[in-house]
């Protein structure tokens, strides 16, 4: 049921962060010929990998479209809910809703979703059915919501449950999404309706990403006070002068409580670029970007999942990724961690935190 005349700030509800207990998780299945690879269903594979290994830990339901619910019933593992809904591409993280908590309940944000530009720079056209997924799955779950007149993806920003959140200047303030927009205007609608009090603001995300520089593959909270940062040294390369800019600014930055931030820099994988093969297996179709031989890929062992007891998270066949597993036993003591070959996400257009979508208790 839409929530009216009053928001999440005025209700004291306030965004919860990725660490929060889990009732169930969201997913959704691929199957965008003119987006994933060979009829989709490599990144089927991993879709299906993933819900298995999250069903481990949480419970999960795959949004399966009517043409893929039998193919998809029969893929995915027992433990896996599958519940038919209508939608344009995969990204559950982008067009769920943003969940809400105070001591006793959960709510939800439903906000506007325009493929991550609309009609100046979106991904696809169109995004219509996508746009409806939020209220859907609030409905769904009989989650009472706000509805936002703002166009805003789930990674587009990192909170830490206390008051703080971050979010990159490239993506939110992109003209695509909400035309002519300034900060000032954002943070008083971040504050409404995640009830934040603290906005740090990145200036760019990952190199070349085409979502603008979501924040979600540049940086994550690990706990309150505590980020993790996609980082390299390789002064060649283009994210070299990305990620010592965003280092500075969050050394400099306080949270909600005037704490400084711990920043573990997380080591990311040399650069990964598409194939020929990769690029030839993609359909081209009018209105959506398409995949090219030699472009980047956004490589980056940030772009995790935070299931109950554990991480789910990508690597990609490089001479970094146990070094990256390590550091996140490290970071996350109490949690198995749960490596994913992953690169068949980034050739999408994503990673693991961008499909998944957890609901807090």
């Amino acid at each position: 049921m839409e929530i009216k005349g009053t928001t999440p700030q005025q209700d004291q509800y306030r965004v919860a962060p990725e660490w929060h207990a889990h009732q169930q998780a969201y997913m959704m299945w691929p199957e965008r010929t003119d987006n994933w690879r060979d009829g989709a269903k490599p990144a089927q594979k991993v879709f299906a990998e993933v819900a298995g290994k999250i069903s481990k830990y949480e419970p999960l339901t795959m949004l399966v479209s009517r043409e893929q619910y039998e193919h998809a019933l029969h893929t995915l593992p027992e433990s896996v809910r599958v519940v038919e809904m209508s939608y344009n591409d995969a990204w559950m993280r982008d067009v769920g809703p943003t969940y809400l908590v105070n001591q006793h309940d959960v709510r939800a944000v439903n906000w506007q979703f325009n493929a991550w530009g609309g009609l100046v720079d979106g991904l696809y056209f169109p995004w219509d059915q996508d746009n409806l997924v939020s209220e859907k799955v609030s409905d769904l779950d009989r989650i009472d919501h706000y509805d936002a007149d703002f166009v805003l993806e789930g990674s587009a920003y990192q909170t830490d449950g206390e008051g703080t959140l971050i979010a990159t200047e490239e993506s939110v303030l992109s003209e695509g999404r909400n035309g002519q927009i300034d900060k000032e205007a954002v943070e008083a609608i971040f504050k409404r309706y995640l009830n934040v009090s603290t906005i740090i603001w990145l200036k760019r995300g990952y190199f070349m990403d085409e979502t603008n520089g979501d924040v979600d593959n540049m940086v994550n909270f690990v706990r309150p006070g505590e980020v993790a940062l996609t980082w390299t040294e390789d002064q060649t390369d283009p994210m070299y002068e990305i990620c010592h800019e965003a280092l500075a600014i969050l050394s400099a930055a306080k949270d909600a409580h005037n704490r400084p931030l711990t920043i573990y820099k997380v080591q990311m994988p040399k650069p990964l670029l598409i194939t020929k093969q990769e690029s030839e297996g993609v359909d081209p179709v009018n209105g959506r970007l398409p995949r090219y031989a030699g472009d980047r890929l956004m490589a980056t062992y940030i772009n995790c999942y935070l299931a109950n007891g554990a991480v789910i998270l990508p690597i990609f066949g490089d001479v970094h990724d146990q070094a990256a597993i390590e550091q996140y036993q490290q970071i996350f003591p109490n949690r198995k961690i749960e490596p994913i070959y992953a690169r068949e996400l980034l050739l999408g257009g994503g990673d693991i935190h961008s499909i998944v979508l957890g609901v807090p208790d």
